[in-house]
């Protein structure tokens, strides 16, 4: 599962400023204990003067330097508890603690190279975050109103449009919970305000918040993104597609709504040939069909389309209309 650099920045500039305010808290808190039981800074200080000297009889030799030793650390032993004592009389649990903000990696974020837990699901935050701000909607699986589908059949189909749509829910969520870079890839398609978007939207925040690293892109905004990048040398438009390219999941929403020409049709077909030579699942959203999408683009994207993604067919009325003025079905 790997993240983004922008991603991992922003966790990072996190985990510093909670650091960096755990370690303030500390101070403030270390320096009213100070002032209301001077005893504690006496203590303090006696500490660091058994550190200093038990450091020094390390390098004596025989029973002396013994001796020395366990003396220190007798001593040592005793001002620690009476610092407990008199923390624990004067101030609520926890005030003293001095404790990193991570007791594993003690706020750097990594264990030698690997990723620290605490770094991880900052991660996983931001991820979730930026796909949410990306779909623009935090809605889930639970806020999806079946009621708007027709219940009644449609003779194209042979069953009703919410029967397909149920269908439609549950695998999606199933899709979301268990997510694996063996994934299918998934085409959803059918016409304007099915719900394309919403679910799409709901997969994304779903397998972030499982940990996997997900780019949500219209593909307006994304094919603009490389193009801005191939030709105006946009070094954050690259890296923002290079990221998304690389992601465990890349969400293609409202294909067909973007500018089209040659730029884009060979920008389509590389990231569909690229992320299945990678074996990276990818979900693509349109109101195109298959053939449309041979006419608008090339033969060979259609074909790529048909034989590697699992079409998900999104049927009945526009529920934009029906929410605005229209009633539920």
């Amino acid at each position: 599962m790997g993240y983004s650099a922008e991603v991992v920045r922003r966790a990072r500039a996190r985990l510093a400023q909670e650091k960096e305010d755990r370690e303030s808290e500390n101070r403030q808190h270390l320096a009213l204990a100070y002032e209301k039981v001077p005893r504690i800074r006496e203590i303090d200080h006696e500490l660091r003067v058994t550190m200093a000297k038990t450091a020094q009889a390390a390098f004596l030799s025989g029973s002396d330097g013994r001796d020395a030793l366990l003396a220190l650390r007798e001593q040592n032993k005793g001002l620690q508890q009476e610092r407990e004592r008199l923390a624990r009389e004067n101030f609520e649990e926890g005030f003293l603690d001095d404790a990193p903000i991570c007791a594993v990696c003690g706020g750097s974020g990594y264990v030698g190279t690997a990723m620290c837990q605490c770094l991880t699901e900052l991660c996983r935050q931001e991820q979730k975050r930026e796909v949410s701000i990306l779909s623009g909607s935090r809605d889930s699986f639970s806020h999806f109103e079946l009621s708007y589908y027709p219940d009644r059949p449609d003779p194209k189909y042979g069953v009703s449009p919410r029967t397909v749509m149920e269908k439609n829910l549950r695998d999606c969520r199933n899709y979301a919970a268990t997510f694996s870079a063996k994934s299918e890839n998934l085409l959803f398609s059918g016409n304007t305000g099915l719900g394309k978007t919403f679910l799409s939207g709901c997969i994304a925040r779903t397998v972030a918040d499982r940990g996997f690293s997900v780019a949500y892109e219209t593909a307006s905004r994304f094919f603009n993104k490389m193009e801005r990048a191939r030709f105006e040398r946009d070094e954050q438009c690259r890296l923002e597609t290079e990221g998304a390219l690389a992601a465990d999941l890349l969400i293609l929403d409202d294909l067909g709504t973007e500018m089209t020409g040659q730029f884009t049709s060979v920008a389509l077909y590389s990231l569909i040939n690229d992320r299945l030579l990678a074996g990276k699942p990818t979900i693509i959203s349109t109101n195109l069909t298959t053939e449309e999408i041979a006419r608008r683009y090339t033969p060979q994207i259609a074909s790529r389309l048909r034989g590697s993604y699992k079409r998900v067919p999104f049927v009945g009325e526009d529920i934009r209309i029906l929410k605005n003025g229209g009633t539920a079905l």
